[in-house]
């Protein structure tokens, strides 16, 4: 998904300037963050690392009362997630703000639910590219930082989502769980069927609870052939479906 515009129904995404640009991670999760939360209820919503504000603007689609916070370190990526949200009609609900979210001060505002696609590839070589390298790397925010996050800016029944690797998604759920956050929904995605997994969209919260899974295949086995279930949870939002 490397084109610089990339329309979806009901928004547009320019990314020109942005080093983390649309791909299928960040539409995954925007289409399931916050799954089984009534629409209508006033969510106050965390976008961390908003990259072109894909994912903000796709909670926004999807719960109309929702108030929605989107921070993004990198200045031009930032400059590009306000661009894409002023130009899109919620944009009366949702903020950005330039900062890391080390840095995020909220006051005593808690969230009622934190969606991140995080920085991965943590043992990988380094892109070059800073700023691409800032995207698709562990550079500016760690495992520890996202948690440590999420525990000191949701409120009490609050959740974390969040689609990562299936490396590091498996990591993850272990040091949160010592931390005191816990996975309680996994989605395990695979591209194909004979395919292993490669991520893992996870719910968490400070409620131990068992553990809900299931399984995601992206396409029947040719290309662009796309299961019923991966239409079905992104069909408002791509223009072929």
């Amino acid at each position: 998904m490397g084109a610089e515009e990339f329309r979806f129904k009901q928004f547009t995404i320019k990314q020109e300037r942005s080093a983390f640009r649309v791909g299928t991670d960040g539409v995954l999760l925007g289409a399931w963050a916050g799954a089984d939360q009534a629409v209508d209820v006033a969510m106050s919503v965390l976008d961390i690392g908003t990259g072109t504000g894909l994912i903000a603007l796709m909670v926004a689609q999807r719960f109309p009362e929702a108030s929605i916070t989107a921070i993004e370190p990198d200045h031009d990526s930032c400059e590009q997630a306000c661009r894409n949200i002023l130009n899109s009609s919620w944009n009366n609900r949702i903020r950005v703000l330039n900062c890391t979210v080390q840095d995020f001060d909220p006051g005593d505002e808690k969230f009622d639910l934190i969606v991140t696609n995080p920085p991965f590839f943590i043992d990988s070589l380094r892109n070059p590219d800073t700023a691409g390298s800032m995207a698709r790397h562990n550079v500016t925010i760690g495992h520890s930082d996202i948690i440590d996050a999420a525990l000191r800016l949701m409120n009490e029944k609050g959740r974390l989502d969040l689609i990562m690797p299936y490396p590091e998604g498996s990591l993850f759920i272990a040091l949160s769980a010592e931390k005191g956050l816990f996975c309680n929904r996994i989605i395990k995605v695979r591209p194909l069927p004979s395919a292993p997994v490669k991520r893992l969209i996870i719910s968490m919260s400070r409620k131990r609870e068992l553990v809900s899974e299931r399984f995601l295949t992206i396409e029947k086995g040719n290309r662009h052939e796309y299961t019923d279930d991966y239409i079905d949870l992104t069909r408002d939002f791509y223009l072929r479906f």
